[in-house]
Parts: C-alpha cells; sequence; structure tokens
C-alpha cells in the first residue's frame, strides 16, 4: 500500500533537505535520496564557501537572504554554520572588473599581497575583496536540516532510487526503491538527475546541464596564515584557501558531464599543483585527497524553482548550480512559500509584501518564478 504524503521531496542535498526543513511541520513531507546516505553526490563535495559577490544578479541576492537565514539559526545552534573568511579575486584589471559585483571592493596590489603573502607579485595585476563572505560547516548544516525536517514530522527514506512517477487523480503516484507513495506535489530536487527525473514523469526536460568541478587537499611546505581569504582566479581557472595546515585547491573546471559518481580525471589536479607552485610560495609537496563534483545549471545560470507550467503538481528545485549552499536557505523559504499556497498550475504567484520570502520572490522576479515554456 502507498505511503499518502503532501509533499514528496526526490533528492536527498542540500536543496531537497533544506525545503524538507521548512516545509515540514506545516504539511506532511517524505524525502527520498536514491543514495544510501544524504549529501553523497555534490554537497558533500563543495567548497564550502558563501560568497555574496559570485554569480549572476538573482543569485548574489538569494546568498545574502541565505546568509540572513543561517546566521538566525546560528544563534540557536551550540556551534556555528558560518565562519568570517573573506573571498578575493585576483587577475586583470579587467578580469577583476568584469567579475567583481557591488559586494566586492578593489584592492591594491600590496593590500592584496598583505592578505595572502603566498601569492607571487607577478602572478596578478589586480584584486577585489569581498568581506561579507563565509566559510560554511557544509556536514553541520546538512545535519541541522536533517533533524529539524525529522523533528517536525518528515520522514526521510533513503536507498529509494525513483523508477516510476505518474500523475493520478489529483497528485501523483511514485515508486521509489521498494517503495510506493502519493503525493499532491512530488519535488524535483535530484540534482544533475533532475531532468531523468522529468523524463520518469512524463515531463519535458528543461535542459540543465550538469558540470564536472574537481578540487583536492594538499599538504604545503608554507601553509596560509589563519584569517587567510580563499582566493580565485577572475578567470576561473583556479581557487584555493586554507583548510587547517593544509590547503584546498580546485583547478574551477566547467567541463559538461552526464549524471554519474564523478571521480578526478589522471592530470587534472597534478597540472594544477604545477601552476599554483609557480603562482604563490605554498610549496605544494603533495596530495592528502581528491574529488569531482557536479553542478548543474540551466542554461541561463539561474536557479530554477517553480511549478511546471504544463505538469500540475510537479515542482522544479534545481540548478542551484555551484552556488547550491548560498542560495538553498533563500531558495526553500521561496520554494515553500509557493507550495504552502497551492499554486500548482504554473502561473506567478507574489509573496505578501510583510514576508521574508518576498524578497526572494524579487530577486528572480526577472528571471524565473514558475517553470514556463
Amino acid at each position: 500500500m502507498a505511503a499518502h504524503y503532501d509533499v514528496l521531496i526526490v533528492g536527498g542535498g542540500i536543496a531537497g533537505l533544506s525545503l524538507a526543513s521548512a516545509l515540514a511541520g506545516s504539511c506532511s513531507v517524505a524525502l527520498v535520496e536514491a543514495e544510501q546516505e544524504l549529501g553523497y553526490h555534490t554537497s558533500s563535495r563543495s567548497a564550502r564557501q558563501l560568497i555574496p559577490s559570485y554569480g549572476p544578479d538573482a543569485v548574489r541576492e538569494l546568498t545574502v537572504r541565505t546568509l540572513e537565514l543561517i546566521a538566525a539559526r546560528d544563534a540557536q545552534l551550540p556551534e556555528p554554520v558560518l565562519t568570517p573568511r573573506s573571498f578575493m579575486l585576483i587577475g586583470t584589471e579587467e578580469s577583476v572588473r568584469a567579475e567583481g559585483s557591488g559586494h566586492m571592493n578593489a584592492i591594491t596590489h600590496e593590500r592584496a599581497l598583505e592578505l595572502c603573502p603566498a601569492l607571487v607579485p607577478g602572478a596578478f595585476s589586480a584584486a577585489g575583496l569581498d568581506t561579507g563572505s563565509f566559510g560554511c560547516n557544509a556536514p553541520l548544516l546538512l545535519a541541522d536540516h536533517r533533524l529539524r525536517a525529522e523533528a517536525a514530522g518528515a520522514d526521510i527514506i533513503t536507498g529509494a532510487r525513483v523508477h516510476s512517477a505518474q500523475r493520478l487523480g489529483s497528485g501523483w503516484e511514485i515508486g521509489a526503491g521498494q517503495e510506493a507513495f502519493q503525493a499532491g506535489v512530488m519535488v524535483n530536487a535530484a540534482g544533475a538527475w533532475a531532468d531523468e527525473l522529468a523524463v520518469i514523469s512524463g515531463v519535458e526536460k528543461l535542459g540543465l546541464q550538469p558540470y564536472r568541478r574537481t578540487a583536492a587537499i594538499v599538504d604545503v611546505e608554507h601553509p596560509l596564515p589563519e584569517g587567510s581569504p580563499m582566493v580565485a582566479a577572475a578567470d576561473h581557472t583556479f581557487y584555493f584557501r586554507r583548510e587547517g595546515t593544509d590547503v584546498l585547491i580546485s583547478p574551477s573546471e566547467t567541463v559538461p558531464s552526464g549524471p554519474e559518481d564523478a571521480r578526478p580525471r589522471p592530470g587534472d589536479v597534478e597540472r594544477l599543483i604545477v601552476k599554483l607552485n609557480e603562482l604563490t610560495t605554498l610549496g605544494i609537496r603533495g596530495v592528502r585527497s581528491t574529488w569531482t563534483g557536479l553542478r548543474t545549471e540551466a542554461a541561463d545560470g539561474v536557479p530554477v524553482a517553480g511549478f511546471d507550467a504544463e505538469a500540475p503538481g510537479f515542482y522544479w528545485l534545481a540548478g542551484q548550480g555551484g552556488y547550491g549552499f548560498q542560495t538553498s536557505s533563500a531558495m526553500a523559504e521561496l520554494a515553500a512559500a509557493q507550495i504552502l499556497a497551492g499554486q500548482g498550475t504554473g502561473h506567478r504567484a507574489a509573496a505578501p509584501a510583510h514576508d521574508p520570502a518576498s524578497r526572494t520572490v524579487e530577486a528572480l522576479a526577472a528571471t524565473r518564478w514558475s517553470v514556463r515554456r
């Protein structure tokens, strides 16, 4: 016999978990995840940095709201999710100006070297600094969302890959693993598998594309000082930051991929080490661990949030790309407001002016609220 819920969320990454915690207690909620553990793919392979100056305009606004929501929650936790950590962009005058935003201020070459003395002076000519950026304890945030969701009555089922889904009457009938579910609303928070879930459900794909992003923890001869900013190249060729006495590095690649359990490719990290040993005095001497995640995006780079215009009760919560942790809480707030309002027809809805979610709605209003064709 099928279990009945108001909302069934497919996907146990940061998108699905944050929505589960936002909805639980206001309606009956279940979350199903294909893997045996939550946050297995992209969410566990994050750079763990929330950067208000990073991404398209809508993403930046969503980041500001997410930071507000997490900070409010941090006040109730014994250990904070957020830790102040500045973000520094380096490159040519033109590239830094093009990639910066209102949250980032230009700084002198000398100041940049003071903040990150590991940089070789000739490695860049311009720099910008975002002092409103934060390091994120991603495992703690994921665990807190799960705890809040389950405490409010949500059911979380792992090892349950969706294999069938169809519109039935006023809701959806879904088969996941060995279980059967019925729900008024099905939320597609399946990350790199979001378009595949749409096909299973008889819904037209949106053309969401997963991209590879590799990172590594490396042992260095000269560790970065405590309080050092995260440093990224404005031409998107690398970033690095302190990780205790080690350093996290990434070639910041954006290589199209199919949905898969991504793994580093030979040479990616090795080539980056050669490059960083030329551009810095870190003295990278060994690799402790490597991983690759998938960041899934729509063609315009803006996250997808809204009911499908042609499939009643099918809600898209996908395409947060490499911005997932920094947009997730605001996106969950937006999605919960729309789902609870019962706007299941693909028409644009507006949050009340006094509702904090109205800021999130405004951030996406010029781009996407409901999913149109």
